[in-house]
């Protein structure tokens, strides 16, 4: 006997099937009893009512079960549900007095009291299917409440909108050409603006509500599904608002850029499978040489407090950037025709190059899309590895003049004849090394002590002690010092006059 055979064999027997719906109810109730524990703690002035967790939700799965299996015809299992229906209306009329609403747990008995059903009319697989789903829903309450606080009113109808333009009106658009001029069908068309914008959208919803407060090089990676070159505008620009220049930035640019030829690999075979050969070896491996070198970068910079910038980036699925998109990609493809017929392969390279200095994407889908009788796929191959790189060049621009970091020099008080003692700029012949060193705990801690009043602390003291010969500016919120340091600097404003005298008598 084979092992399907003898799995097959188990199915049929009613003692196996007993027993997998009598399992899977005890693991429903139980997942019920932890979901009822949970709220119970977030909530703890809310009274739980509920009619049992995992022995209730066992019964109610084996009736299923047996009723079934007594009436093939439905009519006892009918009426068990129909019963099971009046207790929980009764049930529910009770939460309602106490201020209620919830229907969960009714409707999670119900769809336990399928199991028996299921586990005889259906392949096996479907019961796991459904036992995970109720786990999922169950487990999901943390996330949907997130979900609900953050998401914004216009995000379901924009979703439902492009629902009904992608899977009602696509399927009606006729798949022959309507002009000469336009190397592709409607549905064609169409079917190009759907799928760039399925995949922007998942890099949106991954971005915007599920990995928000990442780093750079996550955001670089999201923002590559999207678009790359808004991904690095926006890195550039943080980076030249830093005080210092941060390694990780750089990561997260050259990261979007890796994303951005996994995408082209993805629209590739999507849209025209017959590319794929002659562009998956140069597609993968600048991908991964530069998400690669995105994560090294990434790892060997120093830790620093990344604060992730807003990418200001709209809703990909909204009507007016989808029609806006197909009437690029139509002007796109009408261009690519006439330059292919006038100039051949000359021609398509040289356009390849340029359109790589704007947005390459509905370029790529004309090249994807329209039927090119003058070329071959390695051809075209050629023009879509050609416009990436050249929007790579792009990018490398926008990297150094967006990103040149703003050199601000501290300038002192005009009124203020004495010299600044910073950290690190404080010269080797006026000031050795020990003495260096507090004189930077002193500027630090005149920070500290600059947001608050002056008192018997430690900072109060060298705030005004120190100020006789340090004007350091003001960082208000500074955290105070740990406590080791502070007893090691704890006599420190007692030398501190002596100290500001060697420093003014010096040369």
């Amino acid at each position: 006997m084979t092992q399907h055979s003898l799995i097959a064999e188990l199915l049929s027997q009613v003692w196996f099937q007993f027993s997998l719906v009598a399992v899977f109810g005890f693991l429903t109730g139980l997942e019920f009893r932890e979901y009822i524990l949970l709220r119970s703690k977030e909530r703890p002035e809310v009274p739980s009512i509920s009619l049992g967790t995992t022995r209730t939700f066992t019964f109610i799965a084996i009736l299923g079960f047996v009723l079934y299996q007594l009436d093939p015809g439905y009519h006892l299992y009918l009426a068990g549900m129909l019963g099971l229906v009046l207790f929980f209306s009764l049930f529910y009329h009770q939460k309602l007095k106490n201020g209620q609403s919830g229907l969960l747990q009714p409707l999670i008995s119900l769809t336990v009291y399928t199991y028996g059903p299921v586990i005889i009319l259906l392949p096996p697989w479907f019961l796991v299917l459904l036992f995970v789903a109720i786990v999922f829903i169950l487990s999901a309450r943390p996330f949907t409440q997130l979900l609900t606080k953050d998401l914004e009113p216009q995000e379901i109808p924009t979703l439902a909108k492009f629902l009904l333009l992608s899977g009602v009106i696509l399927p009606l658009l006729p798949n022959q050409p309507v002009s000469s001029y336009i190397p592709a069908t409607p549905f064609k068309i169409w079917l190009a603006v759907v799928v760039i914008s399925a995949i922007s959208y998942a890099g949106y919803i991954l971005k915007k509500y599920l990995l928000k407060r990442q780093g750079y090089l996550v955001t670089g990676l999201l923002g590559g599904l999207y678009s790359s070159t808004a991904t690095t505008v926006v890195l550039a620009r943080k980076s030249r608002l830093l005080e210092k220049p941060d390694a990780a930035l750089n990561a997260g640019i050259l990261a979007a850029s890796g994303i951005m030829y996994l995408r082209l690999l993805a629209l590739i075979a999507i849209m025209n499978i017959s590319l794929v050969p002659d562009a998956i070896i140069p597609l993968l491996l600048f991908s991964t040489l530069a998400i690669g070198g995105a994560v090294l970068i990434d790892r060997t910079a120093p830790s620093s407090t990344q604060t992730t910038p807003d990418l200001g980036r709209s809703n990909p699925l909204e009507l007016g950037i989808a029609l806006l998109f197909a009437l690029l990609f139509v002007i796109m493809m009408i261009i690519t025709q006439q330059v292919i017929a006038h100039f051949g392969q000359t021609g398509l390279n040289l356009l390849s190059f340029g359109v790589g200095f704007t947005d390459i994407d509905p370029f790529v889908l004309s090249i994807l899309s329209g039927h090119y009788k003058a070329t071959s796929l390695q051809q075209l191959t050629g023009a879509i590895i050609i416009a990436a790189g050249s929007n790579n060049l792009l990018k490398a621009l926008y990297a150094i003049t967006l990103g040149g970091r703003r050199n601000s020099s501290r300038i002192a008080d005009p009124g203020h004849s004495h010299h600044h003692l910073w950290p690190g700029h404080v010269p080797g012949r006026i000031l050795g090394k020990h003495e260096a060193s507090h004189v930077a705990f002193i500027t630090s801690y005149r920070r500290t002590a600059a947001s608050r009043t002056p008192g018997r602390t430690l900072a109060g003291k060298i705030h005004r002690r120190g100020t006789a010969c340090t004007s350091a500016p003001h960082a208000p919120g500074t955290e105070r010092y740990p406590g080791r340091e502070h007893r090691k600097h704890e006599a420190l404003y007692k030398n501190l006059p002596a100290l500001c005298h060697r420093r003014k008598t010096q040369p």
